[in-house]
């Protein structure tokens, strides 16, 4: 029997992580989460899965599910997520430092094989490069978010080097699917098109971003776990197709065949980089097939709105 931990497993990424995870036989999946900002509904429904509610950042609330389920492999994906919210609390994003360590020091006393954690494009700021390789661009943002993200790497760096402790870091770049909660652009967008409301874009859209389906994410993870690859390595999971976040609206305004209109509010003072776009070489030659194309995704999400209203109103 395998048992894997899934830190923030009633978030989008977590959750799904964990449902493909339960597939395979012989394997136990754990599922800790404090509902912060997670949802129960979104935890996998599956006898293989345990949920326990649960703060990563409270030594004292996981050090014994650690002892009870000896965990082969665990995905630290537990974080305070979103730019506004993380601009609004630095304090609880500074908090997650706490839970990053409580993770690598139970994993390291209790047998873990590999942990892997989410970091974030965030940590690339402003980019002195495009597309954005894992080795080669400079990290030089100074939000919280990032910081933090950037303080996990380097403690898992740290954890193998001293404790022979093996990792994957995971650099996601805005991964959306049915699941992501409304605080994220392409949600939001698609939901406000569907309902003919008006579209708020930041400053005048010109903000480039590179949105990956959760399949192509989630399948990536799961290859990297399977075929032992990027072990002690860094990963960029992105899409390499870059679009202005005004593109993106107007796009889902035509595939929704919306009435939405477009206003623009003031830009944001601090977080909203100007380009996001990954340097996916190694992603690709992991995954193996082709990655789901926006327009793709986009209608992915209409057909599940379309049918969870549907289903809602029987």
């Amino acid at each position: 029997m395998t048992n894997i931990l899934v830190t923030g497993g009633a978030g989008q990424l977590g959750s799904s992580i964990a449902a493909k995870l339960a597939l395979k036989e012989n394997v136990t999946v754990v599922i800790i989460d404090n509902l912060s900002t997670g949802e129960k509904s979104k935890i996998p429904k599956k006898e293989n899965i345990k949920f326990i509610k649960a703060d990563v950042n409270d030594y004292n609330d996981i050090i014994s599910i650690f002892a009870t389920f000896k965990f082969d492999y665990v995905f630290h994906f537990a974080a305070v997520v979103g730019v506004e919210r993380t601009l609004e609390n630095p304090i609880n994003v500074l908090h997650d430092i706490d839970g990053i360590k409580n993770i690598l020091s139970l994993s390291k006393n209790s047998g873990v094989k590999r942990v892997f954690y989410s970091s974030s494009s965030e940590v690339y700021g402003e980019p002195f490069e495009i597309p954005q390789n894992e080795n080669t661009t400079p990290l030089n943002s100074r939000l919280p978010y990032a910081i933090v993200k950037n303080v996990g790497e380097a403690f898992l760096k740290a954890y193998q080097k001293e404790n022979d402790l093996d990792y994957t870091i995971f650099r996601f770049f805005n991964t959306y699917g049915p699941f992501q909660s409304n605080d994220f652009v392409m949600p939001r967008f698609l939901k406000l098109a569907m309902n003919n409301q008006p579209i708020p874009i930041y400053g005048n859209g010109d903000q480039t971003r590179s949105f990956c389906y959760i399949d192509d994410n989630v399948d990536t993870c799961l290859k990297a776990l399977y075929e032992d690859a990027y072990v002690n390595d860094v990963l960029n999971i992105g899409n390499g197709d870059e679009i202005s976040i005004l593109h993106l609206a107007e796009k889902i305004i035509e595939l929704t065949n919306s009435t939405s209109e477009i206003i623009f509010l003031p830009s944001l003072k601090e977080g909203d980089m100007t380009r996001r776009c990954p340097d996916i070489t190694k992603m690709k030659s992991l995954l193996g097939r082709d990655l789901v194309t926006v327009e793709e995704g986009i209608m992915k999400m209409i057909n599940h709105y379309n049918t969870y209203t549907i289903q809602k109103t029987y």
